[in-house]
């Protein structure tokens, strides 16, 4: 975490990695003595920054996540994203609030649910452009960083300015699924995930069947804090066996549908 923050920003002071993240302030010097004597920071006075960057406090890298960036994720598996986001849009009730969380088959949904109007909380921009001409679609975005490969808005910290907002149902995607959870490949992702999760009463996975093949990452939560995963007819056999075992609601979806 303290990288990430690092590579967002370039500089971090030690009384904000102290008051955001949880961690007392021995273990926060003895990480950075040992990042120091790694090679990957420079301690300065007050907080540290990436070697090789002088920069000063007030400028910051380009913040990037691993994983995909979107403009290449959009067109895997297309025709299996538009059935599951089809038939995830047909799980919203009208006038309710939903969580849309970033992702090339959560935007899927968009297209479904201009006659509900719902009130969406959403950290993507390509959701929320999708989701502007709608006029009865209310819109809500958290604070923090644009990271711009992936069209998202994410904060590692609590301030993001959505800790009143509550939601019915959350829709998220994910990395990869696997009897450990529900994997994102970023740890500012997966920990940006679980806070949203805590502002909704129930979870609703957008997947397709390939997330079922390789699950690594860093799990954001348990199969059996899921309630409903869509995806497309071609799971296989074990893995629907899997969600079932862990109490999972599975819905697979086909373009006929």
């Amino acid at each position: 975490m303290i990288l990430q923050l690092l590579q967002q920003r370039g500089f971090v002071a030690f009384q904000e990695l102290d008051r955001q993240l949880q961690a007392s302030p021995a273990t926060l010097r003895r990480d950075l003595e040992k990042l120091e004597n790694a090679g990957r920071i420079v301690r300065v006075r007050g907080g540290a920054r990436l070697v090789g960057d002088s920069s000063s406090a007030s400028t910051a890298e380009i913040p990037k996540l691993s994983g995909v960036p979107f403009h290449q994720n959009v067109a895997r598996h297309h025709e299996a994203k538009l059935a599951i986001g089809r038939a995830a849009a047909a799980l919203c009730k009208p006038r309710e609030s939903v969580i849309i969380d970033g992702g090339s088959t959560t935007l899927c949904m968009c297209p479904h649910l201009e006659s509900l109007e719902l009130q969406v909380l959403s950290n993507s921009l390509h959701i929320i452009d999708a989701l502007l001409p709608q006029t009865g679609t209310r819109i809500a975005i958290p604070a923090g960083a644009v990271f711009r490969e992936q069209n998202i808005v994410l904060s590692p910290f609590e301030d993001d300015g959505m800790g009143r907002y509550r939601a019915s149902r959350m829709f998220m995607g994910a990395a990869a699924v696997g009897r450990h959870g529900v994997m994102q490949s970023d740890v500012i992702l997966a920990q940006a995930e679980r806070r949203l999760l805590e502002r909704a009463d129930e979870l609703v996975l957008l997947v397709d069947s390939s997330k079922f093949e390789a699950p690594t990452g860093h799990v954001i939560c348990t199969l059996d804090e899921v309630d409903i995963v869509v995806t497309d007819r071609n799971i296989r056999d074990e893995h629907a066996r899997m969600l079932e075992q862990a109490g999972v609601r599975l819905i697979m979806a086909g373009l006929e549908d």
